[in-house]
């Protein structure tokens, strides 16, 4: 029998087949580094495991950033859809979920930032002093994707991605588009080395990059709700977060965020590099995408202002 939901729009917990799936995707990718280690203990990484590390990493990593969170959840920009596909496409194959879920999640958390309801907030629930923090630090990092993870009913906060054709068949195929970040590095290796450089590809491309990509995905809502600056005024914890901004692609200027959720660009300040930014500025010029939200500085001074004096 389905978990019924509650008023808040939120399921008592996550079904056990959620669990399932999170713990495989959680667990096989660093078991993936293990295997990277007995393989090639004393052997030299070839160049081309690392091209394709790179290139798995950014481009479909692009879609959880440019994709799940700025577009479809945030709608900082407009686009066509074909593009809408392909940035659905993208993102899933980073293994952080299916679209409709991922943004219905997100959502939630700015709706309910580090107060009750949050679905993963270092700072509610689990107590107080050093274990506190540390508690805090694992549930938002890890822990929530066994406790609150999927739990938000779609209809609440993703109806607008249910009601859109397109995205709710991208969704519904998401374990092929997850298939498919494995494939299409195994194929680019045997190509180049046959067998064994398909499995090196595959280990490189898939696995690894999987697992790395997805610390530096948690390490947003866990380290970047903990350490950091807070440049804007905001209701929430929200920090920007220098080390993380080049391998996080620009969502670790996340006070910026929070301050201004629709806009397409998080780095705001003048040293911020934010790579999804420049892509998306990148793709404006070239009229794949439009509408390209970014506060003025106006807007950015106000909220400055107000950061200082508290």
């Amino acid at each position: 029998m389905a978990t019924a939901p509650t008023t808040e729009g939120q399921l008592d917990h996550p079904p056990t087949s959620h669990r399932i799936i999170t713990l495989i995707a959680v667990v096989a990718p660093p078991l993936g580094i293990v295997v990277v280690i007995g393989t090639l203990w004393g052997v030299a990484v070839r160049p081309v495991d690392l091209v394709l590390f790179g290139l798995f990493y950014l481009i479909p990593g692009l879609g959880i950033t440019i994709g799940f969170h700025r577009y479809f959840t945030h709608r900082s920009f407009e686009t066509s859809r074909p593009v809408k596909a392909l940035l659905g496409v993208l993102g899933s194959m980073t293994s952080q979920g299916p679209v409709c879920q991922w943004v219905s999640d997100h959502r939630r958390h700015h709706a309910h930032s580090d107060v009750e309801g949050d679905p993963h907030s270092p700072h509610v629930g689990n107590g107080s002093g050093i274990l506190g923090v540390f508690r805090g630090f694992w549930h938002s990092h890890i822990g929530w994707l066994f406790s609150t993870k999927g739990l938000v009913v779609r209809t609440k906060y993703g109806r607008d991605l249910l009601e859109d054709t397109i995205i709710r068949n991208v969704d519904r195929l998401y374990f092929v588009w997850v298939a498919l970040g494995f494939v299409v590095p195994f194929a680019v290796g045997y190509a180049i080395a046959g067998m064994r450089g398909g499995i090196e590809a595959t280990v490189w491309g898939g696995l690894v990059r999987i697992a790395i990509f997805q610390h530096i995905t948690w390490s947003v809502n866990s380290i970047c709700h903990m350490f950091g600056r807070r440049d804007f005024d905001v209701r929430d914890e929200s920090r920007n977060n220098w080390v993380l901004a080049l391998p996080s692609l620009g969502e670790a200027w996340h006070n910026n965020h929070h301050a201004f959720p629709s806009s397409a660009v998080h780095g705001l300040g003048k040293f911020q590099f934010d790579l999804s930014a420049l892509v998306i500025r990148g793709l404006e010029k070239v009229g794949i995408v439009w509408d390209v939200k970014v506060p003025d500085v106006t807007r950015q001074a106000r909220r400055r202002s107000a950061a200082d004096a508290a």
